[in-house]
């Protein structure tokens, strides 16, 4: 067997270890012949082997091989095997399948030593706050599901390249309101804007049949919004755009680890699971701060305000209370049937605006050729015209939920000559009364096998608004005999003060009847219409039982209001000075006001 370096230098050792010659060679599994060899030359075997520049058999393609460097040298990305199979129809029966291997290690060789020059890839340096790049990424491949349902997804990835500080943004397709969103959320959050921001061509963002003069407007704007310099890698060089491509490819293998050791890719919505990415791109960028403040230190200023991302389009209402917006269609109130409407595409709803003012506001369809009908828009015609329901072309929209479907089905195996009718004037219930209410009357009937007519879930609506209605609730009569005894107990107490107005002047408290000449408590005499003349009004309460009480330290005196008859108090000032509670007289200082007549 051959000598091996490893052989060698465990004989050195021993030497080290000053041992018997002969014991260390055998220790270290070499003759003693060979061990003295290796001592004398002190080099391992493969510093003193010969190199191996002969052939130890005859060269196959000896005679063919002058063929194969012309077609290389026309079509240099001619594979080997390529080459195999054209030299075996040539020469049929010349080469076994064994020799592709010894033709491919020369057509390495070839390619080596004469071969074109391949393609040099040049190491950058990167500057604090000069470059951005971003990029969408697919991460339906993570098997992320929503309340249980598959939840496809981009992910739409922004970095700085020097600090590779990133953040991302969930879109659902290729688009420039998903570009536009995801880069204003990433310049926001990182607080500044870098000079120059690179992507790929974006021709996946164009729109098929749009006008891509049109994509570059608006995306231009953009960039001129935030003072950004554009730019774009070639075609079909994804590597141009590396930093981007290799966070996306780090950042989803963190976020399948993430997924892993959470135990489950379901979250209970969209924002549970945005709030996971947050918290897995603050852990990444946590290690980032030392370069990120150094990118913040010279990025420059936001603008006063974010730019709107959408795109507006206007289109008009067609006959079936539809709109065509992006190759998609979309239902509409039919009262705007005729008329021209403002669509505004945002990256995941499409909003309706007519006269200045939003009409309604849609979830966007992904793709083309798709449509999104909402019963309510149509039912009020719909329930006029219910032979047009077994055709229609949006006939699948109109069922809100699998209930309403089964109903339908139900309907046509019982009553096939009123199905349409009948399921017709059931949606007329739900847009009417409560979706959820007829949902749950046709779950009834559906198990009890009534057949789902819509006088019965009628029915059954207001047997379950009877059920829900507000429990009655009982008052019982107020005994007003309590207040009699405290009323009582007080005017005991005022006829034993002196020198007080009431009923020790034979004055009763409270209201006098009408044409009652007597003075009410606190009233002066009887005016010309036969009403009393009241005294000023208090301002705020006084004690109870006494009338006339000094009024607060530094209260202003009432002055005299003329009110004419009839007029209310509403023009009342503050309660009169002690020593104003008398008759009312011509003076100053005793203000009246005179009660209606």
């Amino acid at each position: 067997m051959r000598v091996t370096d490893q052989q060698v230098r465990r004989l050195f050792r021993l030497d080290r270890r000053e041992l018997p010659k002969g014991r260390a060679a055998a220790q270290a599994g070499l003759d003693e012949k060979t061990a003295r060899k290796y001592r004398r030359l002190g080099r391992l075997p493969s510093e003193v082997g010969m190199a191996h520049t002969w052939r130890t058999r005859e060269d196959p393609f000896d005679g063919v091989w002058a063929w194969v460097e012309g077609q290389l040298a026309l079509n240099p990305g001619l594979e080997a095997k390529t080459l195999f199979e054209a030299l075996r129809g040539q020469h049929p029966g010349r080469f076994r399948d064994g020799q592709l291997r010894t033709l491919q290690r020369r057509v390495k060789r070839w390619r080596a030593e004469r071969g074109p020059a391949k393609e040099v890839f040049f190491a950058q340096v990167h500057h604090p706050g000069r470059l951005s790049a971003s990029d969408f990424t697919h991460c339906t491949e993570l098997g992320v599901t929503l309340a249980g349902h598959p939840f496809p997804h981009l992910l739409y990835h922004f970095v700085l390249t020097y600090s590779n500080w990133e953040t991302g943004t969930v879109c659902f397709s290729e688009s420039l309101e998903s570009l536009s969103e995801g880069l204003q959320n990433a310049l926001w959050e990182l607080g500044g804007v870098p000079q120059v921001h690179r992507t790929d061509r974006l021709t996946a963002a164009v729109q098929p049949g749009a006008d891509p003069e049109v994509f570059k407007r608006r995306y231009q704007a953009l960039l001129t919004h935030y003072r950004l310099q554009g730019q774009a890698i070639n075609a079909r060089e994804a590597h141009e755009n590396g930093d981007c491509e290799q966070s996306h490819h780090q950042f989803k293998r963190a976020l399948e680890q993430a997924l892993l050791l959470r135990g489950s890719r379901d979250f209970a919505g969209r924002d549970a699971y945005g709030l996971f990415l947050r918290q897995l791109f603050g852990q990444r960028n946590a290690g980032r701060q030392a370069r990120l403040a150094e990118e913040l230190a010279v990025l420059r200023p936001l603008p006063a305000r974010r730019l709107e991302a959408c795109k507006r389009l206007r289109v008009r209402v067609e006959t079936g209370s539809t709109i065509r917006v992006e190759g998609n269609a979309y239902s509409v109130p039919s009262r705007l049937i005729g008329e021209w409407v403002e669509a505004r595409l945002y990256a995941e709803r499409v909003e309706v605006w007519y006269a200045q003012g939003q009409v309604e506001a849609l979830p966007r369809l992904r793709g083309r050729g798709k449509h999104r009908i909402d019963y309510r828009h149509v039912i009020d015609w719909l329930v006029r015209k219910p032979g047009a329901f077994a055709d229609y072309r949006y006939q699948a929209d109109l069922f809100p939920s699998s209930r309403f479907r089964m109903a339908y089905d139900a309907l046509r195996e019982q009553r096939p000559e009123r199905a349409a009718k009948e399921y017709v004037r059931i949606l007329h219930l739900a847009a009417r009364e409560s979706e959820a209410g007829v949902e749950a009357a046709l779950a009834g009937l559906l198990v009890a096998g009534v057949p789902p007519e819509a006088a019965a879930v009628e029915e059954r609506l207001r047997q379950s608004d009877r059920s829900l209605s507000v429990t009655e609730v009982t008052v019982a009569p107020v005994d007003l005999s309590v207040y009699d005894a405290l009323l009582e107990s007080k005017e005991a107490g005022d006829g034993r003060s002196q020198g007080r107005e009431g009923e020790a002047a034979g004055v009763p408290a409270g209201a006098a009847p009408a044409g009652d000449a007597r003075q009410l408590r606190g009233a002066g005499p009887a005016g010309p219409a036969g009403g009393p003349e009241l005294r000023a009004v208090p301002a705020g309460p006084g004690g109870a039982g006494v009338p006339g009480a000094a009024a607060e330290a530094g209260g202003a005196l009432a002055t005299r209001l003329p009110v004419a008859a009839g007029e209310e108090l509403a023009g009342a000032g503050p309660e009169a000075a002690a020593g104003q509670g008398g008759a009312a007289g011509a003076g100053p200082a005793g203000g009246l006001v005179r009660g209606p007549a």
